[in-house]
This record gives C-alpha cells, sequence and structure tokens, in this order.
C-alpha cells in the first residue's frame, strides 16, 4: 500500500446502515492494522513520517519538529563560507532556511498563496474620474448642461486573482505536468503529450529562489546575490531534495509493512 492511500485513515467515515462491510476482501486493512502499520513505519522512518503527516495538514507537531530536523540538518551541512558569512546569525539563518525549505516542500498543485496586489482582498483602492453628474444633451444634439465629474477613492475587482484573493500555484498544465506536443501531434496526426516545460512534470510553479534570499538578506544586508547563488541557494535546494528523499524512504517503508 502505498503512503498516501493511509490518509483515509484521518478522514471522516461515511455512515452504514447494514451490518454488511463495505469491503470483505481478506487482505484490506482495517483501521488498528492501518494505525499499527503507520506506527511501526514512523518508527523506521520517523523523519520522512513527520514530514508527510505535516504536508497533508495531519499533525502540526509533525511538520514543527521537522523543520526542527531540516534546521540541524543544514546545520551539519553548511559550508564554511555560509557560516563565515552568518557568523553569529548562522542558527537564525538557518531556521529560515528550513522554513522556507518545508514550506517549498509542502507546495503543491492544489496549494494557493495570497494575492501580493490585494492583500487578499479581492479588490483595489484606486482612483477615478467619477460621473457625479451626467449632464444634458438637447435635441439638436448640442450640449446644455457639461457633465461633472470628481476624482474618487474607489474599489475596483483585483484583476490577478480576480477578486478571490488568493492565487493558485498550478501551472499551466493545469496540474498535470503533461502538455500537448503540437510538433509530433500535427507530424503523426494523433495526440502526442509531453512533460510540461514550465514545472517540469511537478504541475506547480516552484517558489523562485530569490524569496529565500531577500528572507536571509534582511539578517545578513552585506550578504550579495552572487555570494547567495554559488554557496547558499546549493544549501536551500539540498534541504528540499533531504524532505523528497526521506518521504520516498517513508514511503518505501509502509509499503514493506503493508506488503508482508
Amino acid at each position: 500500500m502505498k503512503l498516501e492511500n493511509a490518509l483515509k485513515q484521518f478522514n471522516p467515515k461515511s455512515q452504514t446502515f447494514t451490518n454488511v462491510p463495505p469491503a470483505t476482501a481478506s487482505d484490506s486493512l482495517s483501521g488498528p492494522d492501518l494505525a499499527a502499520s503507520m506506527g511501526m513505519a514512523e518508527a523506521e522512518a520517523e523523519f520522512g513520517m513527520g514530514a508527510f503527516l505535516g504536508k497533508n495538514g495531519i499533525s502540526q507537531e509533525d511538520g514543527l519538529r521537522t523543520i526542527e530536523r531540516l534546521a540541524v540538518y543544514a546545520m551539519k551541512n553548511a559550508g564554511k563560507h555560509v557560516g563565515k558569512a552568518a557568523g553569529r546569525r548562522m542558527a537564525h539563518c538557518m531556521v529560515i532556511l528550513a522554513k522556507m525549505a518545508y514550506a517549498e516542500y509542502c507546495q503543491s498543485a492544489g496549494s494557493t498563496n495570497t494575492c501580493k496586489e490585494c492583500a487578499g482582498a479581492g479588490f483595489q483602492m484606486v482612483e477615478r474620474e467619477v460621473v457625479r453628474y451626467a449632464g444634458y444633451v438637447g435635441a439638436d444634439g448640442e450640449v446644455k448642461i457639461p457633465e461633472v465629474t470628481k476624482t474618487q477613492t474607489v474599489r475596483e475587482l483585483c484583476r490577478p486573482c480576480n477578486g478571490k484573493g488568493t492565487i493558485s500555484q498550478r501551472c499551466r498544465c493545469n496540474g498535470t505536468g503533461r502538455v500537448r506536443d503540437l510538433e509530433k501531434s500535427n507530424l503523426l496526426g494523433v495526440p502526442v503529450d509531453k512533460t510540461c516545460d514550465r514545472c517540469a512534470g511537478r504541475g506547480y510553479k516552484r517558489t523562485p529562489g530569490t524569496t529565500a534570499y531577500k528572507a536571509i538578506a534582511a539578517l545578513l544586508p552585506d550578504l550579495h546575490e552572487r555570494t547567495w547563488n554559488r554557496n547558499w541557494r546549493p544549501l536551500y535546494e539540498l534541504l528540499v531534495t533531504k524532505c523528497e528523499q526521506e518521504e520516498n524512504h517513508a514511503d518505501a517503508v509502509f509499503h514493506r509493512i503493508t506488503s508482508r
């Protein structure tokens, strides 16, 4: 069984009006068996299980513990140039990197971010010329009384989020990671898909590395972007990869336990 299938353990079950169970297969796992399997998997892959449960919103404490483990891992794997640039603020910088790396790991095609243009309000306050009086035009087409306008602050629908207040992280491939290959489709005469070039098959847009750089630069104003890209950015990418590797390890352990 895949680890993602274990999430049904935390979802409410539909009410059964008969004494006949919905599944009668002998190899199906019951609720206690599934909980026990997850406990055994967590004993062998604590990091990966905590990251997975925190990522899916099952346990906030697991998410906090994952950030702590990432911060410790970052301290151990940070290069000497990173430590030299951070100085006494090394621990604080590693915590910030761990938080941002974990947030990047938790991103998915269904993730949404607050719209920066309207700060989540769904509308913007702008100044526009408002017609206070439409004026009067005679039967001969001549303007008898001109219209009266006044500059006022009005609310307008936020165009980037279309009034929702949030912007989806979903890529142009609609979260599938696949797009139509027009050249091969026209050549072969049948629909041919390819991996999306923008998201590299992930299905969502990754957070730019400059966002993490700005967070670190707030503590280290003397940190240049060139130094960030050479010494700090690989460490940030390593933390994101660490979460993915630990989740894959936990998935393999859980699959082995449930396959016995």
